[in-house]
């Protein structure tokens, strides 16, 4: 049976904050409520629910997808809960969109929820078990030294200077001005990125993305639902994902293989030959200002190595005449609740293009745009291709 076309035909997010005073049920429920509000649809319309949220030990709650299930509508609702780790904010549409194409459900609400203000003493003391627990945890790492070396690794092989990467955080941050979700928007300069506080070498505090409680919600529909709700829906193209070996130590640090890998297939479905003339916008994944640019490389909207140069001469601007990256102001910017920063990003799309982005709306009519999260130990890559028609 030939899939079925999916639309997005609503969205809703809540204020992303260091230290919600909702609990995760409540967050949920708030980006679903504006979600369905936003479509004018009833909970009684939808038939499916699937929910991203990371690990349990972020709210502090054990089996927390059957604990947040009311919470995102989906008491009484075939309901599923997908986790790879960041991958997850774009992985959990990819769920809700093969419950649609294969023809089992007409709609589904994709819920993506995070409290992580709730691990103590921080959420980074979740991470230490993700580590093998031979060879890596006795060491007692956390994930900023495995991105510090990843970063240092991508720097030395490209020949690319610091300067370079801080004018990721100085754009992202700025785009968040204008996103009402947003947790750490700000006005910066080159050197107050280079001149904050060292975490691990080359990694600085401003280099990276917040902790962050916060939730999003999509609504997914089959075509012919979909025209009953919106004359302008957003339909999912491509969708495309892969997994890399969990064993960072024994792979090439300097480009990730699993996002290109992921991106192709994404591409392939929607009938993308050459991402970089073809994709009016992206929203690249970026917990740390470097990972932006690795990213825009694998998502093939920069020839290996030149994602840096290509920034600083405004080519991913949000008005800069190339390809606009993190309009919204991406994780740096508008904040990093795990597995709903990546939802948050294909919000975004949905929003540039059907032109209601507000202050952020880039120039010009967007017809094409991608989105991509990458989670676990620097080795799950997950895409998504939206158009307008």
């Amino acid at each position: 049976m030939k899939a079925r076309r999916v639309a997005i035909i609503g969205a809703g997010i809540t204020k992303f904050v260091r230290r919600a005073q909702e609990t995760g049920k409540e967050l949920a429920w708030q980006a679903s409520k504006m979600a369905l509000d936003s479509c004018g649809m009833e909970l009684d319309r939808i038939e499916s629910v699937t929910m991203g949220t990371a690990p349990d030990a972020f709210d502090g709650v054990h089996m927390k997808a059957e604990y947040l299930c009311d919470g995102s509508g989906g008491k009484f609702k075939p309901y599923m809960r997908n986790f790879v780790g960041g991958g997850t904010g774009v992985f959990a549409p990819i769920h809700g969109y093969f419950h649609i194409a294969s023809g089992m459900f007409d709609t589904c609400m994709v819920v993506c929820s995070e409290k992580m203000s709730s691990a103590y003493p921080h959420p980074q003391g979740a991470f230490l078990t993700i580590f093998d627990h031979t060879t890596e945890q006795p060491l007692k790492p956390t994930l900023i030294w495995i991105f510090a070396l990843e970063m240092q690794r991508y720097m030395h092989e490209n020949k690319i200077e610091k300067r370079q990467i801080a004018a990721v955080s100085v754009q992202n941050k700025s785009n968040a001005l204008a996103h009402p979700a947003a947790q750490v928007a700000e006005k910066l300069t080159l050197d107050d990125v280079l001149n904050s506080e060292v975490l691990v070498e080359p990694v600085h505090r401003l280099d990276i993305s917040p902790a962050s409680d916060g939730a999003c919600a999509l609504i997914l529909a089959s075509e012919h639902v979909a025209r009953q709700y919106t004359d302008r829906p957003v339909f999912i193209d491509g969708v495309g994902f892969n997994l890399d070996t969990a064993y960072w130590a024994t792979r090439d640090l300097q480009y990730p293989r699993y996002v290109e890998k992921a991106a192709r297939m994404a591409y392939d479905m929607a009938g993308i030959r050459n991402p970089m003339k073809e994709i009016d916008l992206a929203e690249p994944y970026d917990p740390f200002n470097y990972k932006m640019l690795h990213h825009l490389e694998g998502l093939q909207l920069a020839p290996r190595g030149q994602a840096a140069a290509l920034f600083g001469e405004g080519f991913y601007a949000r008005n800069g005449g190339g390809i606009p990256a993190c309009p919204s102001g991406g994780a740096l910017g508008v904040g990093n609740p795990i597995a709903a920063t990546g939802t948050m990003k294909v919000a975004e799309l949905f929003w540039q293009l059907r032109g209601e982005a507000g202050e952020r709306q880039i120039k010009g009519f967007p017809k094409t745009g991608v989105a991509q999260a990458w989670g676990d130990l620097m080795q799950v890559g997950t895409v998504i291709v939206c158009r307008n028609y």
